[in-house]
């Protein structure tokens, strides 16, 4: 059975979608963009914006039941490959050992042409 979760405490959904879904013991969460989940502005800089994607990521896993330890999977979708080395810090920060399963991918663009957005698999 599937349940729908959100929170006011991770971006809402700017689009027909949820920002995740729960199955059994499993959540499988949109993908989250580093944006104030209250005012909608972006952070200043990729680094900035992974801080906030994996904060309201850690904020909508909660509201899930489940929490970044429990993270089996994600895909980090990047404008700039060249931003992979100061985003794989604040990911390790988010991420405790041993380490989710992870792709990492560059995009042209993404929603509100930010820099960084990330999307996971976890369990509850």
């Amino acid at each position: 059975m599937k349940e729908i979760v959100s929170t006011k405490n991770a971006p809402a959904a700017i689009g027909p979608y949820s920002q995740a879904n729960k199955v059994g013991n499993l959540v499988f969460t949109s993908g989250i963009i580093g944006v104030d989940p209250e005012t909608g502005v972006a952070a200043d800089g990729s680094v900035a914006q992974a801080e906030r994607a994996f904060l309201s990521l850690s904020n909508l896993l909660e509201a899930a039941g489940s929490s970044m330890s429990k993270v089996i999977k994600t895909t980090v979708f990047i404008k700039n490959m060249d931003d992979f080395a100061a985003i794989n810090e604040v990911y390790a920060k988010y991420f405790p050992a041993p380490y989710p399963s992870r792709s990492c991918v560059e995009v042209a663009r993404l929603p509100k042409d930010l820099l960084i957005e990330i999307e996971a698999i976890a369990e509850v």
